[in-house]
């Protein structure tokens, strides 16, 4: 799926999933999840992977932090991630670049929506 797509199922699950009208069959299968503490004030925690899922990326409150800017102390906006992942399948390496990238798209959407 390309970008938009990714995006109108997300839309449509939701609203299967805030009317009660989602299927078991449409939560199954999954082997990565999405977890938004943040929307409740999480400030950090340790997502838990469930079965048969391989990773879960957790995404906290984003908060004003003293940032060194141009060695001057600045507030910024800044979140943490947490990603949990089973080790058997995936290696430190990529979870570690897969976090970085993350950070990436998060600071500049362009890499995102163009590629790079």
């Amino acid at each position: 799926m390309n970008f938009a797509d990714i995006e109108k199922e997300i839309n449509t699950l939701a609203k299967k999933a805030n009317d009660g009208s989602i299927s078991i069959d449409e939560m199954a299968g999954g082997t990565f999840t999405i977890s938004n503490g943040g929307v409740y004030g999480s400030l950090l925690s340790t997502p838990i992977i469930n079965p048969p899922q391989s990773a879960i990326l957790g995404m906290h409150s984003i908060v004003s932090r003293p940032m060194v800017v141009g060695g001057n102390i600045v507030p910024r906006p800044m979140m943490y991630i947490a990603l949990t992942y089973d080790h058997r399948l995936i290696d430190g390496r990529e979870a570690v670049f897969f976090l970085r990238r993350i950070k990436d798209v998060v600071e500049d959407p362009r890499r995102l929506l163009l590629d790079i």
